[in-house]
C-alpha cells in the first residue's frame, strides 16, 4: 500500500500539525479504533492477566483490524517465541494492521518489562524491590537503558513499567514488583528507570495510578480506604516525581476503587489531578481488562458498553489488552449521545502524537532490520544483571562472625532449603520463566540460570558441600526435615536458603494474586529453620524472597542473616560472592523486616502512635531490621554533620554535609541516608522520613564528605486546609546507616522570608 502527499506523513511539518491533518481525515470508527488494542492469545491453559480466560476474543482478526488499532499486545510475551519467531510474528501482524485499514496506520507494540524484556530467552534482571535495595539510581538507569535498547531493537514501542506503588502492607502479593515503602526512594529509583527506558526511545508506563498497594488486608484488587492526606503525601508523590524528573509518556490506572470510586472511572484522578494540575500530556492506558471490570467487578456500569463510556469520560485513552468497552460499543455510545465525540478526539490526538513521535508514520520499517538476530541475553545484559544483584543483597546480621565464609576453617558446608537448588526461586513473577514458561515445562528456563547450589559449588571448589532440600517452598510435606537436621548436625556451617517461589494468581508464594495471610515463612519452612537451629551448628539464614518475612524468632539465634530480593539470572553468583566475601555487601532494606508474623505489619512511615507505645497497647510493631538497614564487611563511622546556616526559607533549599569514614581494611560502599523530623506540625507527621541518600565508595581508611542539597519542598505535607504546604518552624535533620541508627543530627529553622539562599 502506497501513500502519497499525505500531510500527516510529512516529517517536515510540526507533530501537532500532522496530528490535526490526520484527525480531520478520520471517520468516527477509525478514530475509536485507535483507542483499542488487539491481543493474539494462545490456546494454552493458564492466565498471565487477571481473569484472562473470561475475555477471549470472539471476532476474527480481520474484523478486529478493519478500521485500524491503537496497540498490539504482547506479541513476544504470551508464548515461548524465539527472538526470530517473535520478530517475524510482529512484522506479519504490523503488515496486516497497515493493509487492513484505509489510512495505513500501524500499531504501537507494547510488552511487559518489569524484570527486563518479558520474552523467551531474554535476560531476567533482579526484581524491582532488588533495584530499590541498591539505593543506586544511576545503576538502575543504565539497566533500564539496556532493557529499552533490547525492546526497541525488537520493534517494541512501549514498556509497561515501572510500578510506583508504595508498599503499605508486606502481605500484598506484588510487593516484589515495587520499589519499597518510602515515597522518596520509590520516586527517585522510579524516575531513574523511566529515564533509561525513555532515553532508549521506549514509552515508559507508570503504574498503578493510584492506591493499588494500599488495599484492605493487602488483598489483590481489594478496595482502598485511605484518607486524602495519605493519598497525597505518600501514594501520589512517586508518580509526580517520575513524571517531572523522568519524563514518562504513559500512565496506567489501578484496578482498585479508592473510597468507592474505581480508578478507571475517576475523572478526579485522571483528568483533574493528572492533566489539569500536573500537566501530563501523554496517554493513560487501562490495566488489562479494567474497562470491562467496571461492569463485572465494580458494578458501576450496567454493561461493557456503559463501562467504555465511563472509562473514556474519566480519562482512559487506550483500552488494553484487547478491545471490549471501546471499539463498536464506544462508536454506538457516541452516536447515541452518551459520549461527546470531542472526548474521543482528545484521546486520539494523544495516541496519534505518540505514533508520530515514534516514527510510525515515516515509512521506516515497522520492525527494525536485524530484529530476528537481536541477542536478548547479551554479555552486556548479564554484566548489568550481576551488578544489580550484587549491590542489592543485604547483610542483615553477622553476630556470629560466620561471614564471610573462610574455606580454610569451614570445610564441611551443609546447603539446605528449597531456595538452594531451584533457579526459579531467584526470579520474580513477571520474569518470563515464571510468568509464562510454567505453562510450557518442555521449554525449560529459556536461558541459562545457575541455582544457588551451583553458585556455591563454584565459589567454594574445595569445600565438602552436602545438599538437602528439607522442605518445599509451599505445602505441608515435612518428611525431609529430619534428614536436613542430620546433614546440618554433621557440618561445620549451615547455609540455609528459605523464601519464595514467584507465580501468578496462587501459582506461587509471591507475585500477582499471591497475597499472604501473615508473614510466616511459607509452607513448612519455619519448621525447617527450627530443626536446623536445634542442631547447634552455626547457621547462616539466607532469605530469597519477594516480600519481607518475619525473622524475629531467629535473629538472635542465627550466626548471620542475609536478605536477597529475587536477584535474577545472575543471582546465584551474587549470593555466593557475598557469602564468600568476594563481594562486600552494600544493599540496604527498601522495606523493613518484621519481627512478628502476626502483629499487623506497618511500614516505618508512622507517627508516634503508629510505633511502639508502652502503656497504650501491648502490641509492638517494631521491626526485626529497620528501613535502610544493611551491613558490610567494613566498619563505617559517621563523623560529622553540618549545615551552612541555622535558618532557611520555606521556598529555598537546605545544604547538608555529612562526613563518613571507612575504618575497615577493605573497600566498601556506604549508603549514607538523610532523614527529616518535624517536631511540631499542624497534623500528625511521621517520626522521620527519607529526604536524601547517596551511595559512597570508600577505600580502606578513607574519609569523605557527602553533600546533600535538600529542597524545602521535601519538608512539605498536606495541611489542615487540604493543600500542600511547607510550614515554618523547626526541622531536625539526621544521618546514619538506617532509619533506626542516626548518630548525627542538626536542627534548622524554616522561615517564610529569608531573602536569597546562599
Amino acid at each position: 500500500m502506497t501513500f502519497v502527499n499525505e500531510p500527516w506523513r510529512d516529517r517536515g511539518r510540526p507533530s501537532a500539525e500532522r496530528v490535526e491533518a490526520l484527525l480531520a481525515e478520520m471517520t468516527l470508527e477509525e478514530k475509536v479504533a485507535q483507542l483499542g488494542s488487539v491481543w493474539i492469545q494462545t490456546d494454552d491453559p493458564g492466565n498471565v492477566a487477571p481473569l484472562q480466560d473470561r475475555f477471549a476474543a470472539v471476532e476474527g482478526l480481520e474484523e478486529r483490524l478493519r478500521d485500524g488499532v491503537g496497540h498490539l499486545t504482547r506479541v513476544y510475551g504470551t508464548a515461548p517465541l524465539s527472538a526470530a519467531e517473535g520478530a517475524a510474528r510482529l512484522r506479519e501482524l504490523q503488515e496486516r494492521v497497515v493493509t487492513s485499514n484505509r489510512l495505513g496506520m500501524p500499531a504501537i507494540a507494547h510488552e511487559e518489562c518489569l524484570t527486563g524484556f518479558a520474552t523467551f530467552g531474554a535476560t531476567a534482571y533482579p526484581t524491582p524491590l532488588a533495584w530499590a535495595a541498591t539505593f543506586d539510581p544511576e545503576l538502575v538507569e543504565r539497566m533500564a537503558a539496556a532493557i529499552g535498547a533490547d525492546l526497541r531493537a525488537a520493534g517494541v514501542h512501549q514498556g509497561l513499567s515501572p510500578v510506583l506503588d508504595v508498599v503499605r502492607d508486606y502481605r500484598w502479593g506484588r510487593v516484589e514488583e515495587t520499589l519499597g515503602e518510602d515515597p522518596y526512594l520509590v520516586g527517585k529509583i522510579g524516575a531513574a528507570y523511566v529515564r533509561g527506558l525513555e532515553g532508549a526511545g521506549i514509552i515508559a508506563t507508570l503504574k498503578h495510578f493510584a492506591g493499588y498497594a494500599a488495599s484492605r488486608a493487602a488483598r489483590n484488587h481489594a478496595p482502598v480506604s485511605i484518607g486524602p492526606r495519605e493519598l497525597a503525601d505518600v501514594i501520589l508523590l512517586p508518580f509526580e516525581t517520575a513524571l517531572r524528573e523522568g519524563g514518562a509518556r504513559s500512565v496506567m490506572n489501578s484496578y482498585t476503587d479508592l473510597d468507592g470510586v474505581p480508578a478507571a472511572a475517576s475523572a478526579d484522578l485522571l483528568r483533574r489531578l493528572l492533566r489539569d494540575e500536573w500537566g501530563f500530556e501523554g496517554t493513560v492506558v487501562s490495566d488489562y481488562w479494567s474497562v470491562p471490570f467496571l461492569a463485572s467487578m465494580h458494578r458501576v456500569a450496567e454493561d461493557v458498553a456503559a463501562a467504555g463510556a465511563i472509562a473514556l469520560s474519566a480519562g482512559i485513552d487506550v483500552e488494553l489488552p484487547d478491545t471490549r468497552g471501546y471499539g463498536r460499543n464506544l462508536v454506538e455510545q457516541v452516536k447515541a449521545g452518551h459520549v461527546d465525540e470531542a472526548l474521543v478526539d482528545e484521546s486520539v490526538r494523544r495516541v496519534l502524537r505518540q505514533k508520530i513521535d515514534l516514527g510510525l508514520l515515516d515509512g521506516a520499517p515497522l520492525v527494525p532490520d536485524g530484529a530476528e538476530d537481536v541477542d536478548l541475553d547479551s554479555a552486556r545484559n548479564r554484566e548489568l544483571a550481576a551488578e544489580v544483584a550484587e549491590r542489592s543483597i543485604v547483610l542483615l546480621s553477622n553476630t556470629g562472625r560466620a561471614l564471610p565464609v573462610d574455606p580454610l576453617v569451614t570445610r564441611r558446608l551443609a546447603v539446605i532449603g528449597p531456595c538452594a537448588g531451584d533457579p526459579r526461586t531467584l526470579m520474580g513473577c513477571y520474569s518470563f520463566p515464571n510468568h509464562v514458561l510454567d505453562r510450557f515445562p518442555e521449554r525449560g528456563m529459556g536461558l541459562p540460570v545457575a541455582s544457588i547450589l551451583e553458585g556455591l559449588t563454584a565459589e567454594f571448589p574445595h569445600a565438602d558441600v552436602r545438599h538437602c532440600l528439607g522442605a518445599e517452598v509451599s505445602g505441608d510435606d515435612a518428611s525431609g526435615i529430619p534428614e536436613a537436621a542430620e546433614v546440618a548436625a554433621q557440618a561445620d556451617l549451615v547455609l540455609l536458603f528459605v523464601g519464595d517461589r514467584a507465580g501468578m494468581f496462587g501459582g506461587g508464594t509471591s507475585g500477582e494474586g499471591c497475597d499472604a495471610a501473615d508473614l510466616r515463612l511459607p509452607g513448612r519452612q519455619a519448621d525447617l529453620v527450627e530443626a536446623v537451629l536445634a542442631t547447634g551448628t552455626p547457621t547462616v539464614l539466607v532469605v530469597v524472597s519477594g516480600r519481607p518475612y518475619a525473622l524475629g524468632a531467629y535473629q538472635d539465634r542465627v550466626a548471620a542473616a542475609v536478605q536477597a530480593f529475587f536477584p535474577g539470572v545472575e543471582g546465584a553468583a551474587a549470593v555466593a560472592g557475598v557469602l564468600s566475601g568476594r563481594v562486600n555487601p552494600s544493599g540496604r532494606l527498601p522495606v523493613q523486616i518484621p519481627y512478628s508474623p502476626s502483629v499487623n505489619p506497618s511500614t516505618y512511615l508512622q507517627p508516634p502512635l503508629g510505633r511502639k507505645a508502652e502503656g497504650i497497647t501491648v502490641l509492638d510493631p517494631s521491626p526485626a531490621f529497620p528501613f535502610g538497614h544493611g551491613l558490610s564487611y567494613a566498619a563505617i563511622t559517621y563523623e560529622a554533620m553540618r549545615t551552612s546556616r541555622a535558618e532557611y526559607g520555606t521556598d529555598g533549599a537546605v545544604d547538608v554535609r555529612v562526613t563518613v569514614r571507612n575504618d575497615g581494611d577493605r573497600r566498601a560502599e556506604e549508603v549514607v541516608q538523610l532523614y527529616a523530623t518535624d517536631p511540631v506540625a499542624q497534623v500528625a507527621r511521621p517520626v522521620q522520613w527519607l529526604v536524601g541518600f547517596a551511595r559512597v565508595p570508600l577505600d580502606a581508611g578513607e574519609s569523605r564528605e557527602v553533600v546533600f542539597e535538600v529542597p524545602a519542598e521535601a519538608f512539605s505535607f498536606t495541611g489542615l486546609g487540604g493543600r500542600r504546604l511547607v510550614e515554618p518552624g523547626e526541622i531536625v535533620l539526621s544521618s546514619g546507616p538506617s532509619a533506626a541508627d542516626l548518630p548525627l543530627s542538626a536542627s534548622i529553622r524554616l522561615v517564610v522570608d529569608s531573602g536569597k539562599e546562599g
